[in-house]
């Protein structure tokens, strides 16, 4: 103890650390969890028209910003928008993009689903599986993960439809 009979201030802040996890009051952040942010409203506009909008930290910056640039050929098809909401959308994005594991490196032809990271969540589920009518492709998240359009992906929830 110091004179003032306080412990030093390292020691007090690490004993409220450990206080707080052990009371469950935090949780330290894993380098594969996916950042939340809430949605842009232009993003779930344009975005969810055609498909779930993913969350920003299922890719890296670098991904987020080439398909943003491609969007007249958005995977075969004409995704093209104002330059001002393409400038929004790529600023968002960007910010929110993963880091950490879910960032390196950067997956082929900027697909989710080819991501190391996706590919070691998903490597037990057989290629049979994506392939039922209920599911489709390993693009439909909403099959298997009822909270994906929130960006709940907790293995809790997962529920592989027949």
């Amino acid at each position: 103890m110091t004179p003032t009979n306080r412990p030093p201030s390292g020691l007090l802040a690490t004993c409220v650390l450990a206080f707080a996890a052990s009371m469950g009051l935090c949780v330290p952040a894993r380098a594969d969890d996916v950042r939340a942010a809430p949605l842009l409203p232009a993003y779930k506009a344009e975005c969810a028209a055609c498909h779930i909008a993913y969350p920003p930290g299922l890719l890296p910056a670098a991904s987020w910003q080439r398909l943003m640039t491609q969007l007249p050929h958005h995977f075969g098809t004409d995704a093209s928008l104002d330059a001002a909401t393409v400038t929004a959308l790529s600023t968002w994005l960007t910010a929110n993009a993963a880091q950490g594991r879910r960032a390196a490196p950067p997956p082929a032809e900027d697909r989710i689903t080819r991501s190391a990271w996706f590919i070691r969540k998903h490597d037990d589920v057989p290629a049979a599986t994506w392939k039922r009518a209920s599911i489709k492709s390993a693009s439909n998240c909403m099959a298997c993960h009822s909270g994906a359009d929130r960006g709940d992906f907790n293995e809790r929830n997962i529920r592989i439809p027949r």
